[in-house]
């Protein structure tokens, strides 16, 4: 497992301590998290919950220029996280090294982008042209994710997008309108069902929760004893713990006869 340590741009970010608004906060902010046992970075300049103002291009590029050249000073390798083709294609010119794509590459520009630089992907599942947008999910929310991905994945390779794609299970979203109790329920279900997603043979990208509460740490462990291949976290040394204690008490649950065995 690697994960993808957070840096946000965005101002009205819930996580206020991932936020940072310039070059040296930035190197600050990615200096922790790369010795809190993250291996990479996120960086976003638009939030994407619920409340968060949408801002055009040209601000969200102001936001997160100064902060991607400071991450690039640190040797890992960094993530824009953004719906807009603009702001994307202007990270990798910089230096950003992989597109976790806001709108899910539905839109032609994202697709012509994404074809023609051929960097790994980070395709989070959406229903609705981009976070701002999403909608509710009908019945088992695993099932729709597996025909939604099984669609997209067959389009986008008709398209020319040739390279690594990284599912995201796409919880960081939405929908928008869910109060807690019904989200966490939501949450819960598509964490129980991230073995499904393994079918398409791809890595799984998978954010983990980031609040202190009873409910969000245990989908924290549900997510992570899937043992999915990247993680997206704010707090990586305790998602290391976390998925270290899980395998260990794995490891103890093994009998001798299953080992002879």
């Amino acid at each position: 497992m690697e994960i993808f340590g957070v840096v946000n741009t965005s101002p009205d970010s819930k996580a206020e301590f991932s936020v940072v608004r310039d070059f040296s906060e930035a190197v600050a902010r990615g200096a922790e998290l790369l010795a809190q046992g993250a291996d990479y970075f996120d960086l976003g300049g638009e939030g994407s919950t619920h409340g968060s103002n949408e801002v055009s291009a040209a601000v969200e590029w102001q936001r997160v220029e100064r902060p991607l050249r400071g991450l690039l000073t640190l040797g890992a390798e960094v993530a824009i996280d953004t719906r807009k083709p603009e702001v994307a294609r202007r990270a990798l010119d910089a230096g950003a090294a992989v597109l976790n794509a806001g709108e899910a590459l539905q839109s032609p520009e994202m697709i012509e982008l994404a074809t023609e630089r051929e960097v790994t992907v980070v395709l989070p599942f959406m229903l609705g042209r981009d976070f701002r947008s999403v909608r509710d999910v009908s019945g088992d929310p695993v099932a729709v994710m597996v025909e939604w991905f099984g669609e997209h994945i067959e389009r986008l390779r008709r398209a020319g997008v040739a390279q690594e794609l990284l599912l995201d299970c796409g919880v960081g979203f939405g929908p928008h309108d869910m109060e807690w109790p019904e989200r966490a329920q939501y949450q819960r279900a598509v964490y129980s069902g991230l073995g499904k997603l393994r079918r398409f043979g791809l890595p799984l990208y998978v954010p983990v929760p980031w609040m202190q509460t009873p409910d969000r740490l245990e989908l924290l462990d549900l997510a992570l004893s899937h043992k999915p291949d990247y993680v997206r976290a704010h707090r990586p040394a305790q998602v290391r713990e976390h998925f270290d204690a899980i395998g260990a008490a794995n490891a103890a649950a093994v009998t001798p006869d299953q080992i002879d065995s």
